[in-house]
């Protein structure tokens, strides 16, 4: 490593920092300017590992900026590589840019969408699993984290599962420049502070007394790769650094986070740097080649068959709860796609997803009652070619709304099972009842969103899940329902299923999950009484088949059940697709503060049970 050719690099991507910046007329540039060193010393000392012609590249190291607002320094880092040109640097955070305010994915060298703090580490913590369970490659996983956001608590379930999985493979850099947004951060300059927290989580932790000295810095990423060798652990770098570091007039000085220099500061900026070599290039060497050591299956047929749940039969009838038909479902595709992975917060047995566990433990990852984690590690996965499914109770997944809704940034391969969905799960009460998921998930660009009666459909739909590219969700039922569909039955995205139809309907119910078999029954009753009901199964939420729902119900009246609550749910999805004009629509959904009691009991005090059905439709009829 040259330090005299690294002090020039830093020179140049401070000046590209403030060119940047200044020209956008908005960025963070003292946010930037404190990870210089730290950064530079990363990408050109010898230490990165990375095919810049190739980003995709198995084998390359992978850096995520967690703190994503930083984004100027990660632009000029590969203008300074060469990789994209200084007139495209300067077209920072315009209109149509890959070079926006925060990474995304429009920016090729991303490795994920940052900028909503507290997200990168996870995101890192999951392609390091990648690497040392699954494809099984030495690469390292470097995440470049902000002092503030260390407040997160989402960091502290990735370090906490980071030691956990013994990640020997993961390097986190705190950049301790103490001024957050607005003021000095929880943890000020208290160095040892950090060091004694983070070791508490069994890391090894190595502090860098001055973050701008490029020997200091470059001997600490030695130190940890050598550590990594001999210990499972992962590292975390907490280096002191000065905000605004190397603008005299702005180092260290509060008030400056997220304002950029006027023409005339960066003019007075650029004379302080001296001596800029508008001509050096920084290389970044390319790693060893190393085969990627693929999964192969060992199909059981036999100890699949073992674990499979198989319906219980009443009266002649067959139940299955929707959860179970989900485990079985993931057994089933997990034995024919390598690449599927499953993680679970620690209610595995609830989701059922300890099918695949038992089958399949190398692919299976217990993220503990961690959520947020959870679906970064799920991202990090999805980035490196993976196919997650994320398990866990419906109500518990809305907290990681944050994570998902980066997620879509990212454009990640991601599955998600919330199980529990409703006040229908009785007695554990309203705490553990789902009742925003479907609209939490519609809300998210190009989802699918599914919510299956039946186990039939429910193994269907997790197949067409592993088919879509993109982000979907599946909500599962608590309590066995009867098993309504054939195996021949196909089911599609965007698709629904007309139940119950004559020539000469009245009215039309449309619903989804466990309120279907309460239409059933209403249907039944209103029928000796002479009201005829079309019943439509709407297994798919979103997207919905417009045309095809429009010519389904004609111009009948709407009714709409959903064990869900109204906004965003089911009901809001029918009225954007039909129009009011040509059919009067009406819902039914949960409204009140539910409690415990056994479900039948919730779906009649919230009014979606067979009976609430029955009256609203001989209100609405006048019958």
């Amino acid at each position: 490593m040259s330090i005299k050719k690294i002090n020039k690099l830093s020179k140049l991507i401070r000046y590209y920092i403030l060119i940047s910046t200044t020209k956008a007329g908005s960025g963070h540039p003292t946010s930037s300017l404190s990870a210089v060193e730290l950064m530079a010393v990363l990408y050109f000392s010898g230490i990165l590992k990375y095919d810049i012609k190739n980003p995709q590249n198995p084998n390359n190291d992978r850096v995520i900026f967690s703190k994503g607002h930083a984004s100027p320094l990660l632009y000029s880092i590969f203008a300074v590589a060469g990789a994209i040109s200084e007139k495209q640097l300067l077209t920072l955070r315009k209109f149509s840019s890959p070079l926006e305010g925060h990474p995304t994915f429009r920016f090729k060298w991303a490795e994920a969408a940052t900028g909503s703090l507290g997200q990168g580490l996870s995101i890192g913590f999951g392609m390091a699993l990648n690497g040392k369970y699954l494809d099984k490659i030495p690469y390292k996983v470097y995440v470049l984290l902000g002092d503030s956001e260390m407040a997160e608590g989402s960091n502290w379930e990735a370090i906490e599962l980071a030691n956990y999985y013994k990640l020997n493979n993961l390097i986190g850099i705190i950049d301790v420049n103490n001024l957050g947004q607005c003021g000095e951060t929880m943890l000020d300059y208290k160095m040892a502070e950090y060091e004694k927290r983070i070791s508490s989580f069994g890391w090894n932790t190595i502090l860098v007394k001055d973050g701008h000295n490029i020997q200091e810095v470059y001997e600490a990423y030695k130190k940890a790769i050598n550590l990594q060798k001999k210990q499972e652990k992962p590292v975390m770098i907490i280096a002191k650094t000065i905000k605004g570091k190397g603008v005299s007039f702005v180092e260290g000085k509060d008030g400056w986070h997220g304002k950029v220099l006027s023409q005339e500061d960066f003019e007075k900026a650029v004379k302080e740097l001296e001596k800029i070599d508008f001509n050096i290039k920084g290389k970044i060497q390319a790693p060893k080649t190393t085969e990627s050591k693929e999964i192969k299956i060992k199909v059981n047929n036999k100890r699949i068959e073992e674990f499979l749940i198989k319906p219980k039969e009443k009266e002649g009838q067959l139940y299955l709860a929707t959860r179970k038909a989900y485990g079985n479902a993931l057994l089933k595709i997990g034995s024919k796609n390598s690449k599927v992975v499953v993680l679970d917060a620690e209610v595995s047995n609830s989701t059922y997803s300890e099918l695949f566990k038992k089958v399949f433990p190398e692919r299976f990852f217990e993220m503990f009652i961690a959520e947020q984690n959870m679906v970064g590690a799920g991202v990090g996965l999805a980035k490196l070619g993976k196919i997650p499914f994320i398990s866990s109770f419906a109500a518990f997944l809305t907290r990681a709304f944050d994570q998902i809704r980066m997620a879509q940034y990212s454009k990640v391969n991601l599955k998600f099972c919330g199980s529990h969905g409703g006040v229908s799960i009785g007695q554990d009460g309203p705490s553990q009842m789902g009742l925003e998921d479907i609209a939490m998930f519609r809300t998210i660009e190009n989802s699918v969103v599914f919510y299956p009666c039946d186990a039939t459909s429910t193994e269907k739909l997790v197949e067409l899940m592993l088919r879509h590219k993109g982000i979907s969700y599946i909500r599962t039922t608590r309590s066995d329902t009867s098993i309504i569909y054939s195996e021949k039955e196909k089911f599609e995205i965007g698709g629904f299923k007309v139940l119950r139809s004559s020539n000469n309907d009245d009215i039309v119910i449309i619903t989804a999950g466990i309120t279907v078999f309460e239409a059933l029954k209403a249907h039944k009753e209103l029928k000796q009484i002479g009201v005829n009901c079309k019943v439509i199964d709407l297994y798919c939420i979103k997207p919905i088949n417009k045309k095809e729902l429009e010519k389904a119900v004609g111009n009948l009246p709407i009714i709409t059940v959903e064990d869900h609550r109204k906004e965003g749910g089911l009901g809001e999805a029918v009225k954007s697709e039909v129009s009011e004009k040509d059919n009067k629509i009406y819902s039914l959904y949960v409204g009140k503060t539910p409690m415990s009691g056994m479900p039948e009991e919730l779906l009649r005090y919230e009014k979606i049970d067979k009976n609430a059905i029955i009256e609203k439709v001989r209100q609405i009829l006048n019958k």
